[in-house]
């Protein structure tokens, strides 16, 4: 039996990959803040005959000590995470700053995702083949990363805040290969591109109109996790991964420079230090 820990696990694809893997005897921890559905979740494991095998771990991930908490309660169960999924993603066409300091975005779709990362290392280097799978958008990307506006002060736009995150996931792969926290863990960076899922976020209602528009003509959630599941089941031979809709892409581009990599986990390890 395998263990999954799951980002983003309440809903869309997060929810069908929790949902498959209790299916097929495994053990599922999906991590949300919203507690209704997660009780919604673990009704669904029990309709499967997995509740002992479902656990909902409630967590707000763009707050750090949250973010903390949910990795101890996965440590609380788990003497090893086989995969670990970071899906959990949330849109805000204002900019909201959290009680701990950092713009929403970049804490919720960035920072949770650094620390749970580095912070389930030990509990993934347990398992047999782990795998980490960000599901965060590497390939082309209109953005840079604004290196003295991290937190987006200036003309904040929620696209932008969106699209700057996945230029820091992707930098979050290429410096936890570099940096090599395990020789065992492989790190996928997927795009899954354009899925029907509920698109959690807060939007503008002219930004809420081309959503509904997407969502009509996306791919369905049970098409959209069909490579995921692939690479899961059969992590790369490579300590890093990217790919989009299956598909592996070059590592290049300024997503995957080391040097940008380095300076990247050197200054987040600065901004993490003063948060409980």
């Amino acid at each position: 039996m395998k263990n999954f820990v799951i980002t983003g696990g309440t809903d869309g694809m997060g929810r069908a990959l929790g949902l498959t893997y209790l299916e097929r005897g495994d053990a599922v921890a999906v991590v949300g803040r919203d507690a209704g559905r997660g009780a919604a979740f673990l009704d669904a494991a029990r309709r499967l005959g997995a509740a002992e095998r479902a656990r909902f771990v409630r967590a707000d991930l763009s707050v750090m000590a949250e973010t903390r908490g949910a990795v101890q309660e996965v440590r609380a169960h788990f003497a090893k995470v086989d995969a670990l999924v970071l899906c959990a993603r949330h849109f805000r066409s204002t900019r909201l700053v959290t009680a701990e300091g950092f713009e929403n975005t970049f804490a919720h779709f960035y920072l949770s995702r650094f620390l749970m990362s580095y912070e389930m290392t030990d509990l993934l280097d347990a398992a047999d083949r782990p795998v980490i799978l960000n599901v965060a958008g590497p390939g082309p990307n209109p953005e840079a990363v604004r290196w003295d506006d991290l937190g987006r002060e200036r003309d904040y736009d929620g696209q932008g805040a969106l699209m700057q995150g996945g230029l820091l996931n992707d930098l979050l792969g290429t410096g936890y290969v570099r940096i090599r926290p395990s020789k065992k863990v492989r790190y996928v960076l997927y795009n899954p591109g354009s899925v029907a899922t509920a698109l959690s976020g807060e939007y503008h209602p002219r930004v809420a109109a081309q959503i509904e528009i997407m969502r009509r003509h996306a791919q369905p959630v049970d098409k959209a996790i069909v490579p995921m599941l692939d690479l899961l089941d059969d992590p790369p031979a490579e300590p890093l991964s990217a790919v989009v809709m299956g598909r592996p892409i070059p590592l290049d581009g300024p997503g995957f420079d080391p040097g940008a990599a380095r300076r990247l986990h050197d200054l987040t390890r600065e901004l993490l230090a003063p948060t409980p």
